[in-house]
Order: structure tokens, then sequence, then C-alpha cells
């Protein structure tokens, strides 16, 4: 069964959720061939059941690793975490990073446009999330280098002006 696996990490992002879970969304997932939509909500609001989805639904707030679900996943939506964004891409999964306009500083912005930039994920914010997903081209991905936490941190404080 193809599945999506929706992360916001340790925060919540309402918006995120409410906007995978529309009926555009679901609709672009499901022409895409996809049959399963996993939603980690985090601290956010839980979201309500919809007995009409075009998609098999879970939700759950956190797990001790997310690893599983990752791993089982054929496309990850994720909020720009740093930890979150690294995860996903060390497992070899395509990564669709969604932007939280809504943050104050948005250093997201930032990491989320520079690893676009090396070609290793697509991202948007939540207005356009329904047309990313019906253009996507994942097969144009990048793989992440494996095993270079260095390299990410060293990246990482180049995004964030440490260095």
């Amino acid at each position: 069964m193809k599945s999506v696996f929706v992360t916001v990490g340790t925060t919540s992002f309402d918006e995120l959720i409410a906007t995978a879970r529309s009926p555009p969304a679901l609709q672009a997932l499901q022409s895409r061939g996809y049959q399963k939509l996993v939603l980690q909500v985090g601290r956010g609001s839980l979201p309500q059941p919809r007995s009409s989805s075009a998609l098999a639904v879970e939700v759950f707030r956190f797990k001790d690793s997310l690893a599983e679900d990752l791993q089982s996943a054929d496309l990850v939506i994720s909020h720009a975490g740093a930890g979150s964004c690294l995860e996903t891409l060390e497992k070899g999964k395509p990564l669709i990073v969604v932007i939280n306009d809504k943050l104050m500083d948005n250093h997201q912005l930032e990491l989320a446009k520079q690893l676009h930039r090396d070609g290793y994920v697509l991202y948007c914010n939540c207005s356009t999330l329904v047309e990313t997903l019906q253009s996507m081209d994942l097969s144009a991905l990048k793989p992440f280098p494996p095993g270079q936490p260095e390299k990410f941190a060293s990246f990482l404080d180049q995004v964030l002006g440490l260095q």
C-alpha cells in the first residue's frame, strides 16, 4: 500500500495537518496512487475523523521513534525542522518540506531553500502544497549523501549564519 507520512515533529502545525487532509490534497495523492496517509500531529489539535476519505488515514501525536513510519513511507511531507529533514533524507525518502509562514524568525525557509537548491527536496508552504503534490517529479530529487552528520551540521551553521 503506497503511503504518505506527514510529520510536524515536536511542534504544532495545524495548518499543515489541515491542508494535507483537505479534499484537494487527498485527491492529488490518490491520483498519484497513494492509498494511506499517516499524520503525526505533535502538540497540535487532533483532527476529527472523516468518513469519506479517499485514503486510509491514521493519526497520532508522538512516538518514541518515527523511524518505522519514515521507513514505510513512500513520500514524506514535513515541517522544515532540521531534525525531521535530516532523518527523512538519511532514510532516502522523497521529501516535501512545508514552510510555516507564521514563524517569526523563519530559519526554516533558509534550510528548505538550500536543500531545494541542492536538489534534495521539494518545498512549498501550505497554500501551495496541493499544487506541489499535483506537479511533483520525485524522480528529479537527488539522494542525500549518507553518513556525514558533520557536513549537515556545517551546512546548518552556514545557513543560520553561525559560520
